[in-house]
């Protein structure tokens, strides 16, 4: 008598190679069902934006391709989780779900929900670590609480066991004797219809665990050894730009942190802290689940945000008069994806310049990044915020002008994503207010038509936050 299939219920896991649901299920020798479904009510208030919906789309397709070469499918399916495992164990007869953890906290209480249930109807139901580098609740201080801040919990890190190995992917896949139906990927309706936004994510992506591996080569060839020196540089190629694979799991960390131990220099060491952020990151979320919402430092619930909708619309548009910020805007809208330093620029600019609230930055990138991760955006935000973890200090704006000088020297990163500044000279393209009339109409620059003059003067802007900041610290 054969064995009834195994369900594998794929979610942000989207690849073959170290997949241990996937793994498991092979090595169980029963059939495998992989299974997605569409749930977005499960994501609570943190549905998919735009361009990660776009991703995800391609995704599911380069995996069905992936999956068909080792004579498998996959099933896609649309609406609440819990309903529709229910009806693919029904239709297959599995008597087993395993899935690979999300840590979102809404994601969490639904994914317990159903391994309660399922159990509870003599169903084998088994979740797996394929995300992570380790759980969120194995890394504790020495009294066994959270960590708050960073440089100690990459230290532990460090310290506890290293991740294993990563899994090799499945040879192949046994099939069940009828496949349940699988709606066509196109039902998922994950692309933008009229008008299509998406021209830039094409040109600058590919989705999938080849995409992936694909990026991590490239980056493993060269930028790898420079990065701790030119990881802040938005004007060459020198990150991995691996963040949108990472997130959708079509690479894992695990494969990402021993390729990056078997090269030695300060670059790989330094990519190894990132991807302890990220690790952090997600510690945070799990041990605050609040994290997307609300303050970490509740005396920031007192903090005077501004209703600035101007100055919101000119930052969201690349609009803002100052040439880097504008050029990381414009680069997010065109590709889906933003320069890390660029990014703490722009919410830089918009927290503290502007005094416009973290929570409108946090839902513009949630919705325009195709790497949009709850709790790396949520982090990160209250990071540059100063009302995080570990949260930069709130005398430190970050000054666009310097910044953009200092990392995009001859700017030719402004050049790519604000075309109109292209012609002005090195010494005036981080400041265009300061060239003179002829050097202007020489490199065809109108500041007020085809350029905007800046939203605000940076150096009043930067003293109005500071002493908006600083009564947060003040005794009642």
């Amino acid at each position: 008598m054969s064995k009834p299939p195994v369900l594998v219920w794929l979610r942000q896991d989207l690849r073959l190679a170290d997949n241990p649901a996937l793994r498991a299920a092979a090595e169980g020798g029963a059939p495998v069902v992989a299974a997605y479904v569409l749930d977005d009510d499960g994501a609570g208030a943190w549905k998919r934006g735009g361009a990660s919906r776009w991703w995800l789309h391609h995704s599911l397709a380069s995996l069905q391709r992936d999956l068909a070469a080792l004579g498998a499918s996959l099933v896609l399916r649309i609406g609440p989780a819990a309903r529709e495992l229910d009806a693919l164990l029904e239709e297959t007869g599995a008597r087993a779900v395993y899935w690979n953890r999300c840590y979102e906290p809404a994601t969490r209480a639904r994914d317990e929900a159903i391994k309660w249930s399922l159990q509870a109807r003599g169903i084998e139901a088994r979740s797996f670590n394929a995300s992570l580098l380790f759980e969120p609740w194995t890394i504790a201080t020495q009294t066994g609480g959270p960590f708050k801040v960073y440089s100690p919990f990459a230290r532990a890190c460090r310290a506890a066991p290293a991740p294993a190995a990563p899994l090799a992917a499945p040879a192949s896949l046994a099939r069940p004797a009828a496949m349940p139906a699988s709606l066509p990927l196109e039902a998922l309706a994950l692309l933008p219809v009229a008008p299509d936004w998406a021209g830039g994510l094409r040109a600058s992506w590919t989705p999938g665990e080849a995409g992936a591996q694909a990026r991590l080569a490239t980056f493993l060839a060269g930028p790898i050894a420079g990065y701790k020196e030119e990881r802040n540089r938005p004007d060459i190629e020198a990150t991995s730009r691996l963040s949108p694979h990472l997130h959708f799991g079509e690479i894992s960390p695990r494969q990402l942190w021993h390729a990056a131990k078997l090269r030695e220099g300060g670059g790989p060491d330094h990519f190894v802290s990132e991807i302890l952020w990220r690790e952090f990151a997600y510690h945070l979320l799990h041990h605050f689940p609040h994290l997307p919402e609300r303050n970490w430092r509740d005396d920031f619930d007192a903090f005077p945000w501004a209703e600035d909708k101007a100055g919101l619309a000119a930052w969201r548009r690349g609009r803002t008069g100052y040439p880097i910020v504008d050029a990381g805007m414009r680069e997010l809208w065109t590709t889906g994806w933003m320069h890390n330093r660029v990014r703490m620029i722009a919410a830089s600019f918009l927290v503290k310049d502007l005094l416009v609230h973290w929570r409108q930055g946090e839902d513009w990138f949630w919705d325009t990044l195709v790497d949009a991760d709850l709790a790396n955006n949520a982090a990160s935000w209250q990071w540059v915020a100063g009302c995080g973890a570990d949260a930069a200090p709130y005398f430190r704006v970050f000054n666009p002008v310097l910044q953009g000088e200092k990392f995009d020297p001859a700017g030719d990163y402004v050049r790519r994503f604000v075309p109109e500044l292209a012609r002005l000279p090195a010494k005036f393209i981080h400041r265009p207010w300061e060239a003179d009339d002829a050097t202007l109409r020489a490199a065809g620059v109108e500041l007020g038509r085809g350029y905007p003059r800046r939203i605000v003067d940076h150096g009043v802007a930067r003293d109005r936050a500071l002493a908006a900041f600083s009564k947060l610290r003040k005794p009642a």
